[in-house]
C-alpha cells in the first residue's frame, strides 16, 4: 500500500516540475514584444480579436517582425503604419499589459 502511495507522490512531484518548466515568463515575454514593438512611445494605438493583435504604430521601421516571430507570432502583416499579429490567447494579455503601461 505505502509503495503504491510513494510512487504517486513522486509522479505528482514530477508533473508539477515539467508543467513549471513548460510555463513561459509571460511579464518578460509581453515586456520584449512592446520592446521589439519599437517601445511604449512608439505604441499609438492597440487592439485585440481573439488571437489577433492590431497595433498602430509611430514608426513601423522601429518594429522587430523578426524577433516578434521568433517570440511565437504565427503571421505578421503590416499594413501603413499598422501591425496585424497573429498571437494566439497571448493577444488580449498583451493588449492589457500595454494599456497599463500608459
Amino acid at each position: 500500500m505505502w509503495q503504491y502511495i510513494i510512487v504517486g507522490v513522486v509522479i505528482l512531484i514530477i508533473l508539477l516540475a515539467v508543467l513549471k518548466a513548460g510555463k513561459k515568463d509571460v511579464h518578460l515575454e509581453l515586456n520584449k514584444l512592446v520592446e521589439y514593438l519599437g517601445g511604449k512611445d512608439n505604441i499609438v494605438s492597440s487592439e485585440s480579436n481573439l488571437s489577433r493583435f492590431k497595433v498602430t504604430l509611430k514608426d513601423v521601421s522601429k518594429a522587430n517582425k523578426e524577433a516578434i516571430t521568433k517570440l511565437g507570432a504565427k503571421g505578421i502583416v503590416e499594413i501603413d503604419n499598422e501591425l496585424k499579429i497573429i498571437l494566439g490567447p497571448e493577444s488580449k494579455q498583451l493588449k492589457k499589459y500595454i494599456d497599463n503601461m500608459k
